[in-house]
């Protein structure tokens, strides 16, 4: 029985689950902050896989990198996206928003006629190229998730938030999403090590602070001695 009965699922990053009751809430949307370069991509493909792995349907929508960057990516972790591809347990799908009017329609029966659990969205930062009115990208932010959350999907979404700042890009996606959990740097140059910090997540009671991450040869790994 779920503690407090409330349904987990897995991040697939190791050491993460240990700081946020056993993974995210089960149809929650997740915001994951950080500037260029933190790890953003390989939680979302992480994520992805660990669903995979476990027999779910998974969709993950890029606005910036290829399909096939996706895949050259994750190959060097040793994930294979290939065969998930072609049986269609995997949706992966490059979505300009220059040619996308309405992003959410198809996205929704997308997740309902391949019945998809978990999706990933890298990144939401791309909406203020084409929303350029900055309450416009907050509205369709608003929407993005909503979408999402009405079919019961357990999400995550990437957006920037630049290490001088502190501050998500659009000053919103902490406040519509569900959970936000911020990777960024400490130090500089060769002595810059990476860091990850559960800043909220609703319905947990998240271990607080910033802890050590690494990314290795397997992906991110919250770093055991540190919980």
């Amino acid at each position: 029985m779920p503690k407090n009965n409330i349904e987990r699922v897995s991040t697939g990053l190791t050491g993460l689950d240990k700081l946020i009751e056993g993974g995210v809430v089960k149809g929650s949307a997740t915001m994951i902050l950080g500037d260029a370069g933190t790890g953003k991509t390989i939680f979302c493909t992480q994520f992805i896989m660990e669903g995979l792995k476990n027999g779910e349907n998974c969709m993950f929508i890029t606005f910036e990198e290829t399909p096939q960057d996706i895949m050259d990516d994750a190959a060097v972790f040793g994930w294979d996206l290939t065969d998930y591809i072609k049986k269609r347990k995997l949706i992966l799908e490059y979505r300009d928003p220059f040619q996308t009017t309405d992003i959410t329609t198809l996205m929704q029966e997308e997740i309902v006629a391949y019945k998809v659990t978990r999706v990933a969205i890298d990144s939401t930062s791309v909406l203020g190229l084409y929303f350029k009115d900055e309450h416009e990208v907050r509205k369709q932010l608003y929407k993005l998730i909503q979408a999402l959350k009405s079919t019961g999907v357990t999400a995550i979404l990437t957006g920037e938030m630049p290490e001088d700042v502190k501050a998500s890009r659009f000053g919103v996606e902490e406040y519509v999403a569900d959970g936000v959990i911020r990777l960024f740097y400490i130090g500089a140059g060769d002595g810059a090590y990476r860091q990850l910090e559960v800043k909220k997540m609703r319905r947990t009671n998240q271990k607080k602070g910033a802890f050590p991450m690494e990314i290795t040869d397997k992906g991110i790994v919250v770093k055991p001695s540190a919980l």
